[in-house]
């Protein structure tokens, strides 16, 4: 029978492997960055910016990749930030050495796809049952365990020098956002909305703090307005104080001098009537998110409330958090339990620009329910990796107080995953019993990833461990992140969040089974560009078979 051709000649198509070989070379990329001896990974965007950082999610971001299954590992990445906000390297590992695994059982096992994704179900399924039992579960209300938590968790940054700061900045602001509402057994926390990081470089990293209450890059509208006011009374609005234009269609044609004086002082009693409907609930500051007109100033400034104008939305509701002020709409509706209050409303001139402190004190009724958290440092690069840092020490936090359960770190949990595993794989029956085993021993992954980072023998490191892993009660011990040596984790007070590590699991099993069921990575160009034009261009533009641009890769 004759072949018929039915792609076009520029098309490009790619087996199961190549998704494979794309997922492994992303997972290696960012296998070094992986526990407390870490490397650092220099980033070169294409405008000249460089990044310096060993944040897994923030590595990922700035790579470009072009294959497919190289991008979904991507966003497994991204995933796993949004949902747990942390163990971004962790999931990346995992699944690349989950797809890893599955290429012997493809290649020279012959396993059909369906069958390597069902064992690997299976594991999960039994994964996450032993999960439970491992875990321990720490009192939400003792700061110190937390604290002892969050120290686990930045050991592994570029902060940890600043371990002890870092950790009460991050519990210190999840503490302040965390609202618990009449019916809720878990407390609601808001940190990307909340908790706004605000960076000025200069100054020492010792001089970060939790603000008790928000900063806002602002300065008052008008010269004549204070800048400094002790129990402010503070009015929200979202609506402009500048006069209403007529549409652009619309046509006036004036004859008399006179006529051109009236329009004009109908705008001017328009905007007074809008002052006078705020000032008769004697405020001393106001905030509006739009405009404010020339003449509205003059009348604030003469009856001394200071005002600020052009806030964004999201700054606007954390200053209504921290007041307890109610953003108005209409002017003209506004009442006295609209009125919010601030212990201190301040202006502070740091470098070349000014910055406004609305603040509460200590011993307030009520506390604030959002706050600004200042980074100081020597330079940009600084503090942006402090801020990343900060951001994953926050998510432990709020993940611990959301979830108290616990588990060991260090690889600890892996390898623990990787023995009840394996002993479990043998009371599997049929074809499913080699994938079963295969992904219990994908979980040793991250304790031999640990032990090769920081130059210890990583053969006899993972062998010992797997054999006391073995023996009961040892599923604590795991691998010293620093010196490489075997180290009961529990002793050394390493855990993780198990909501973190266990998502971790979940997603890069799941985004490894949807690459398994992938069997052809077809992709076209246009007819003029035939299949030898296509390699000619993709060579010359610097990406090699797995689509991944080379020239980024090399400036890792």
């Amino acid at each position: 029978m004759e072949n018929v051709i039915v792609l076009n000649s520029s098309a490009m198509r790619q087996k199961n492997n190549g998704n494979i070989q794309a997922a492994k070379a992303v997972a290696d990329v960012i296998r070094t960055t992986l526990g407390p001896s870490a490397a650092l990974k220099m980033i070169l965007d294409p405008m000249g910016g460089i990044v310096m950082t060993n944040d897994g999610n923030a590595i990922l971001r700035e790579i470009d990749v072009s294959h497919p299954a190289a991008k979904l590992m991507l966003e497994i990445s991204r995933s796993q930030d949004d949902s747990a906000g942390d163990g971004t390297t962790a999931v990346i590992i995992l699944a690349g050495e989950a797809l890893a695994v599955s290429r012997r059982l493809l290649e020279v096992d012959h396993l059909h796809p369906t069958i390597v994704i069902s064992g690997y179900y299976k594991a999960l399924e039994e994964a996450v049952a032993h999960t439970k039992t491992l875990t321990k579960t720490i009192d939400t209300n003792d700061d110190d365990e937390i604290r002892t938590v969050i120290k686990s968790t930045v050991g592994t940054k570029f902060v940890k020098s600043w371990s002890d700061l870092v950790c009460n900045l991050a519990l210190k602001a999840v503490r302040t956002v965390a609202v618990t509402k009449e019916g809720q057994a878990t407390p609601e926390i808001d940190i990307k909305r909340y908790a706004k990081v605000e960076k000025i470089p200069g100054g020492a990293v010792e001089d970060c703090q939790v603000l008790n209450g928000v900063m806002i890059n602002k300065d008052v509208v008008h010269a004549g307005m204070d800048r400094f006011k002790r129990d402010a009374r503070v009015v929200l609005l979202d609506s402009s104080f500048e006069y209403k234009k007529a549409e652009s269609t619309l046509e006036i044609d004036v004859s008399k001098g006179e006529d051109y004086t009236k329009f004009l002082k109908l705008e001017r009693e328009w905007v007074q009537k809008q002052c006078s409907a705020i000032l008769a609930v004697n405020p001393s500051v106001v905030i509006t998110e739009k405009g404010l007109d020339d003449e509205a100033q003059e009348i604030f400034a003469r009856h001394g409330v200071s005002c600020i104008r052009r806030l964004r939305k999201t700054d606007l509701h954390r200053v209504a958090r921290v007041t307890g002020a109610t953003v108005v709409h209409r002017m003209e509706d506004i009442k006295a339990s609209d009125v919010g209050t601030a212990s201190t409303f301040e202006i502070k001139k740091i470098g070349d620009e000014y910055f406004t402190f609305i603040t509460q004190d200590e011993d307030v009724p009520v506390q604030p329910k959002a706050c600004s958290i200042l980074l100081r440092g020597a330079s940009k690069d600084v503090l942006n990796e402090i801020e990343r840092n900060l951001a994953d020490a926050m998510n432990v936090a709020r993940n611990i107080i959301i979830d108290p359960r616990l588990l060991p770190g260090g690889g600890a949990y892996e390898m623990a995953l990787a023995t009840h595993l394996a002993k479990c794989s043998q009371k599997i029956t049929g074809l499913e019993q080699k994938a079963y085993a295969a992904l219990a021993s994908s979980f040793e992954v991250i304790p031999r990833t640990l032990a090769q980072n920081c130059g210890a023998e990583v053969i006899r490191v993972v062998t010992e461990l797997r054999s006391m892993h073995n023996k009961p009660g040892m599923e604590t011990w795991g691998v010293d992140g620093y010196t490489g040596k075997l180290q009961d984790m529990a002793a050394a007070n390493i855990w993780d969040p198990m909501s973190v590590r266990l998502q971790c699991v979940k997603t890069a099993v799941e985004n490894a089974t949807h690459l398994l069921r992938i069997d052809d990575v077809i992709s076209g160009t246009t007819p003029s560009a035939g299949r030898g034009q296509r390699a000619a261009q993709e060579q010359a533009a610097g990406m090699d078979t797995q689509g991944m641009d080379v020239r980024g890769m090399n400036t890792l």
